[in-house]
């Protein structure tokens, strides 16, 4: 790994250590597999780092990709990286305003896009932009665009012809050169262009690729991965990276309609993910469950409390390893095997995952590592090591990660990292820099925390977030907000309360789940919407939230709760990319409800 200075170094290792892979890309379309090989990926890379330099792309220029996941988009970033230019990833889920901002923002010069549906998504924004040399879309023929394999076939000539000129260019780049600009997502306010260099990733990546290539359960050239979280965000390429840098295989599903079909059929050892899908695989669980009947209904039941019992490095007395051992033959290898049967690793990131699911998915042998980052600090700052039990800690997201990272708590318990991962800073914003990154060279997260042991970090809140009630108490809403969700009515939740005398909520419930639970209880269900004005639907989910504020202290309980059928989403603008709560847009949205929850 030392060799990986520079993210087209990951290249070598692809000409050379795993140059036999016959899926080392892999995308499924219309059903089907599509697997690249290795000698492609070098090839098609090489091939789009001449093509950008015919069209007259240098050293610092900026290239955009509005893609979802898959082997071109691994292609396109190496081919940009050959010859200096800077990557711009955007989602595919913004809208107009945002994907403009970006576009004016970074001065883009070529831009790449996933088909027909995207091109005309964006299209107002596209023909305003004359600084764009050329569109090149992926999947599509468009009048107007260049079709992907079009610049396949032009640039296999164009390598030829400037394959010295690429190799004196990749010579002269340094580890400490700009690879990428990341715009946030945000959950509030502009998005601010995030500058990573080739060493902010890669000293992150080899990290990573290190912890998870040493120990018994070690991965390698041998291995799949499953890649569905976009790659545009900071966490899902970084991760990429490091799959690459261990010789893994990845496979990009088609969309998330066939996660778990895909899941199937690949069969993947490891995976990342964030809580909100592994709260719903435990609640598509529970809710088999409840339809059982009889022994088998007990020893379903047996078998999801004794996952509580779970502890890192357990050891079972003689009775709990005959009890494991049976509920392991009849319940946790067909969890196992909704997972495709070979799940050794989960990497869950973008907030905490609730311990008693957390428990629920280690004591089947599907181990979930918790870890902390921003896009700010490429992004891994903490992270439950998988190769080391004694570095494992549930409801925290680990140690630091050792590859000198340094972090420290300041007096308001915010957490401060200094290290090779940290940023050059915002794009064209120096004064917001110097805000989050002090005279020390210390960067504030705006994340508050506090260590467990003395080793483990544990995200409480984050600092802009926590508000204060009428009564001079502080809540800090996330914490309360995962208790919510503790429950199987409710899938998300939303807290207020701030200069109020009590906290709230605005609570979503899982619809799916209620459905079910209506159907036990003899209660007709018409639509979502109809459903939340019956009586015992809403005196059942108020018990339970009043049993959930037991957890909590006194000034942290939600006294007053409405609810809401709409679902919340990154394409209605109420989630972030990473399904973050955009705190400011729903405070926005429901608006009306918060002031009716307090008159």
């Amino acid at each position: 790994m030392e060799q990986v200075t520079r993210l087209f170094d990951i290249l070598g290792l692809y000409q050379t250590i795993f140059s036999s892979k016959k899926d080392a890309l892999c995308k499924k379309k219309n059903g089907k597999w599509i697997k690249n090989t290795s000698q492609e990926y070098v090839d098609y890379s090489y091939r789009v780092a001449a093509w950008l330099y015919a069209q007259g792309l240098r050293k610092g220029d900026k290239i955009a990709t509005i893609l979802s996941n898959s082997p071109q988009w691994n292609m396109i970033d190496m081919g940009a990286s050959i010859i200096g230019a800077i990557h711009v990833p955007i989602y595919t889920t913004l809208n107009t305003n945002e994907v403009e901002y970006i576009l004016d923002h970074a001065d883009i010069k070529m831009l790449f896009i996933n088909d027909k549906s995207t091109h005309r998504k964006y299209a107002e924004v596209f023909t305003k932009k004359e600084q764009i040399i050329q569109t090149i879309c992926i999947n599509d023929k468009i009048e107007g665009t260049l079709y992907w394999e079009s610049l396949l076939s032009e640039s296999e000539s164009l390598f030829k012809s400037y394959k010295d000129k690429i190799e004196k260019i990749k010579d002269e780049i340094t580890p400490d050169d700009l690879l990428s600009i990341i715009y946030t997502s945000g959950t509030t306010g502009t998005p601010k262009g995030v500058m990573l260099s080739h060493q902010n990733i890669l000293s992150n990546a080899k990290a990573c690729a290190k912890i998870f290539q040493e120990g018994d359960r070690g991965m390698g050239i041998n291995n799949r991965a499953l890649s569905f979280l976009p790659l545009s965000h900071v966490y899902e390429r970084m991760v990429t990276y490091n799959f690459q840098i261990s010789g893994l295989s990845l496979y990009y599903i088609e969309s998330l309609g066939t996660l778990i079909n895909d899941i199937k059929v690949v069969k993947p050892h490891i995976f990342n993910t964030v809580p909100r899908l592994l709260e719903k695989i435990y609640d598509n669980v529970l809710s088999v469950g409840d339809d059982l009947k009889g022994p088998t209904k007990f020893i379903f039941d047996q078998a999801v409390q004794f996952t509580q019992k779970f502890e890192v490095g357990i050891k079972y007395n003689p009775i709990e390893k005959l009890q494991f051992k049976i509920f392991d033959k009849l319940v946790y290898k067909k969890w196992r095997e909704i997972l495709g049967g070979e799940v050794m690793y989960m990497v869950s990131g973008g907030s905490a995952l609730q311990t008693k699911i957390h428990k629920f998915f280690w004591t089947a042998d599907l181990r979930v590592y918790e870890g902390y980052g921003l896009t700010e600090t490429s992004p891994v700052v903490f992270v439950n090591y998988p190769n080391d039990d004694k570095l494992v800690k549930l409801g925290t997201v680990g140690p630091v990660l050792n590859n000198g990272t340094q972090f420290m708590l300041a007096e308001d318990g915010e957490i401060l990292i200094k290290g090779p991962g940290v940023m050059l800073g915002y794009y064209k914003n120096p004064e917001q820099t110097q805000e989050v990154i002090n005279k020390d060279g210390w960067f504030h997260t705006g994340d508050i925390g506090t260590l467990v042991e003395d080793r483990f970090m544990k995200i409480t809140d984050r600092k802009k977030e926590i508000f204060k009630l009428s009564a001079g108490k502080y809540v800090a809403p996330q914490a309360v907000e995962n208790v919510l969700k503790g429950s199987l009515f409710i899938e998300q939740a939303f807290v207020v309360g701030e200069n109020e005398k009590v906290a709230g909520a605005i609570i979503k419930p899982d619809f799916t789940y209620l459905k079910t639970w209506c159907k036990k209880n003899s209660i007709e269900y018409t639509s979502d919407d109809t459903i939340l004005q019956n009586v015992t639907v809403s005196k059942a989910v108020r018990k339970e939230i009043s049993i959930l504020n037991k957890k909590l202290s006194a000034h942290e309980q939600v006294k007053k709760i409405e609810f809401t059928a709409e679902e919340w989403t990154p394409a209605n603008g109420l989630l972030s990319a990473t399904l973050k709560l955009k705190r400011k847009q729903l405070s926005q949205k429901y608006q009306a409800l918060i002031t009716k929850m307090y008159s």
